[in-house]
């Protein structure tokens, strides 16, 4: 497996076919059909599908390139730095965040050291917990914010706090004129709730078996992240069960609310990074600046 194989595997994926990756890559297009070729011979499993004169992409291709795309990210970061090296431009920062803190708190995290530093050059990537974790372990990010309780393994945890879910229902629905908590369990069977990848994952709500299996039953929605959630309870009317900061953002778009839950479902906060002595004087502004972002937002 070569470097010139995964760039010709990554430029087919990005452009959708192999005309356009002989463009990205300034090669002809038998190269990349042949890069491609011995890509598929070094794996073990096809990575496209031709459909005319396009390329579909495998699911196991799919899989693929989730790890292909985050060696990428390392190796565009080297550049990043030897950049910033050789023109004594500053320092390079990079970081993982996830979505639901990626248009309030991210932003004003970054605002402040954008302000204060003007010679650091800042690279914000959004990503899931497991995503960041990964890539902070790799030092492909210099932190990461997730939304998990530690331990994580091969990091080192710089900040932690909590707060409970809410549950995010229409404003129309007939539990928010109550103005009541929510008790999952009562509700269970008759209102219909949006899962996670098919699920309530333990690790994230700290929910019972019973409960999510209860709530997974009556579910007809899945999304992959909290923010889809909630844009799907304003148009379709299920409710969803998201992080605090997710539901500040969605009712001031309008057309949902939100109510605390009776069971104690804990949303867990952390900053994690490879190592408190890896971390340049920029990125620990950094981690600074997302404390005093994340204590500031009012929930």
């Amino acid at each position: 497996m070569k470097l010139r194989q995964l760039e010709a595997f990554k430029a087919t994926i990005q452009s959708g076919s192999i005309t356009g990756a002989s463009k990205l890559l300034y090669i002809s297009q038998p190269s990349v059909s042949r890069l491609i070729s011995d890509l598929e011979q070094s794996v073990g499993f096809p990575l496209f599908l031709r459909v005319g004169r396009q390329v579909v992409a495998t699911v196991e291709a799919r899989r693929f390139y989730q790890a292909v795309e985050g060696m990428f990210i390392g190796v565009d970061r080297l550049k990043e730095v030897a950049d910033s090296i050789k023109t004594t431009a500053g320092g390079v920062v990079s970081f993982g965040v996830i979505s639901a803190f990626s248009q309030v708190v991210m932003p004003q995290a970054v605002k402040n050291l954008y302000q204060r530093w003007p010679d650091i050059r800042i690279m914000a990537h959004v990503r899931n917990t497991p995503g960041i974790v990964d890539a902070v372990r790799m030092q492909q990010f210099d932190i990461g914010i997730v939304g998990r309780a530690p331990p994580f393994e091969g990091v080192e945890v710089l900040f932690q706090t909590s707060f409970p879910y809410v549950c995010l229902l229409p404003e129309t629905h007939h539990l928010v004129a109550k103005g009541k908590e929510i008790d999952l369990i009562s509700i269970a069977e008759a209102e219909k709730f949006i899962t996670y990848g098919g699920a309530f994952p333990d690790e994230m709500m700290d929910m019972s078996p019973q409960l999510a299996e209860k709530l997974r039953q009556n579910s007809r929605l899945s999304a992959v992240n909290m923010p889809v959630a909630a844009s799907l309870v304003r148009e379709t009317g299920a409710l969803a069960i998201v992080d605090p900061y997710t539901a500040k953002i969605a009712k001031k778009l309008g057309g949902v609310s939100s109510l605390p839950i009776k069971q104690k479902l804990t949303y867990n906060i952390a900053i994690i990074t490879r190592g408190l002595d890896t971390l340049s004087l920029e990125a620990k502004e950094l981690t600074k600046a997302f404390v005093e972002s994340l204590e500031e937002t009012t929930i």
